[in-house]
């Protein structure tokens, strides 16, 4: 078995265990709600297939949801991160190209910015207003949704700066 793949398999379960038995009861001030899993489907391999990403996503989020009594919610907004995923990717790709996977360590802080907030953007609208069940209540969806994602984006942040710290 290839090596990489092992270590692929092995994170999925680390992000869904972390995800499932630390994050799950943790708020601040019942708004914002850490979504670490999400940094899992960022974290793949740049060349990864749209479908075989789609079928990660959705047997991610459908565990998230199994364990969150959330009928799909985790699932549907997963899957669609990882089918914009690739499409984004291309268009904010460097000049030269990818030479590794989609770091902070590789391409640097203001690149994985630009990644990731677009991408953990969108899952987190999407998951509160689905949540919500539509725009009936707008300005607490948007208050939660803007909030978690501001405090997911910091523990991918620290999350990343740990492995850029440890690999020195």
């Amino acid at each position: 078995m290839n090596r990489s793949l092992v270590i692929h398999v092995f994170l999925f379960f680390v992000y869904l265990f972390v995800q499932v038995i630390l994050l799950r009861n943790i708020s601040l001030f019942n708004k914002a709600f850490c979504f670490l899993y999400i940094a899992y489907i960022l974290s793949l391999p740049i060349d990864s297939n749209r479908i075989l990403l789609m079928l990660i996503a959705f047997v991610l989020g459908f565990l998230i949801d199994i364990f969150y009594d959330s009928l799909g919610m985790h699932t549907a907004a997963l899957v669609a991160v990882a089918f914009f995923r690739n499409t984004w990717l291309q268009l904010i790709a460097p000049q030269g190209g990818y030479d590794e996977g989609p770091t902070l360590a590789a391409n640097g802080v203001q690149w994985f910015l630009v990644y990731s907030i677009p991408m953990v953007g969108l899952h987190h609208l999407l998951l509160f207003f689905i949540e919500a069940g539509g725009f009936s209540m707008i300005g607490f969806t948007l208050t939660k949704a803007f909030s978690s994602m501001a405090l997911t984006l910091i523990v991918m942040l620290l999350l990343q700066y740990l492995v850029i710290r440890r690999r020195r």
